[in-house]
């Protein structure tokens, strides 16, 4: 409830996200992660096979792979439009 009010998003959204049923944004990302006091890609990072994970990391969200996939489409796609500009 807490992350969702620092998001300024309802509840059901941020738990859609977390199920996997609905895809942030990537402003959303950047929400979350600021309100987790995380950078975002640690959003990501699968801290299930790192036995030192910090306690914070916890409880973040753990989104699923075809998300990750998605996520990853977007800022590689976002990237390629910046350096096709120049």
């Amino acid at each position: 409830m807490k992350l969702a009010e620092y998001c300024n998003a309802s509840t059901g959204y941020i738990s859609e996200i977390e199920i996997g049923r609905k895809f942030p944004s990537t402003d959303m990302i950047e929400k979350i992660a600021e309100a987790l006091r995380i950078e975002p890609y640690q959003l990501f990072k699968d801290w299930t096979k790192i036995a030192d994970a910090p306690a914070a990391e916890s409880v973040c969200p753990f989104f699923p792979n075809s998300m990750k996939d998605e996520i990853k489409s977007q800022i590689e796609l976002s990237v390629s439009k910046i350096l096709d500009k120049y």
